[in-house]
């Protein structure tokens, strides 16, 4: 089996936001920074799985801080884990500031990409070569984020088959919400 270093594939995507990009009140639309950061997603994983990637799942998306029209937006991109035709990359966004040169960090996000054969099935990657600290505590980090992610799915599927509303209405007491059923349970 091949091993590949971290920095082989590390990428970084910088852009300018223009005004085409802004919402209603004067930001960058969060869309406009996903679309960017799947694209750096994508981008790393294919440079390190030498395959064509998809992307499987985004982990937590929190914008910390807006970003502003004429700002450069910079997306470090890095292979964290690889499974078997998995990768978690690990992506860091920020926005520059031209005139002050005040950088910012807008987003942290972890997208699982998937490593696509040319059937369109699921084809091994190439392992991880781990030459800095940095990359083995990344490692275990994914590590630990591929364990939650998999116990909350389960919980998940548990929380749907087990829910019994009567016994539940109670919790709604406290919250900002008013009960006026229309239907009867089935």
């Amino acid at each position: 089996m091949d091993y590949f270093p971290v920095e082989a594939s590390q990428t970084t995507i910088t852009e300018l936001m223009i005004p085409a990009y802004a919402n209603f009140g004067g930001k960058v639309h969060g869309g406009v920074i996903l679309s960017l950061m799947d694209k750096v997603a994508y981008a790393c994983a294919t440079k390190h799985a030498r395959h064509y990637c998809v992307t499987a799942s985004v982990d937590t998306v929190d914008f910390r801080s807006p970003v502003e029209v004429g700002e450069l937006v910079s997306l470090h991109a890095s292979v964290n884990y690889v499974g078997n035709s998995s990768l978690e990359i690990g992506i860091r966004t920020e926005a520059l500031n031209i005139r002050s040169g005040r950088i910012k960090h807008t987003n942290t996000s972890y997208f699982t990409m998937v490593a696509v054969g040319e059937d369109g099935k699921p084809t091994p990657v190439p392992g991880l070569l781990l030459q800095r600290h940095e990359d083995i505590r990344r490692f275990l980090e994914a590590m630990r984020r591929r364990g939650l992610a998999r116990r909350y799915r389960q919980d998940q599927q548990n929380l749907k088959t087990a829910l019994e509303i009567a016994q539940e209405i109670p919790l709604l007491q406290s919250e900002k919400c008013r009960i006026a059923l229309t239907d009867h349970p089935s």
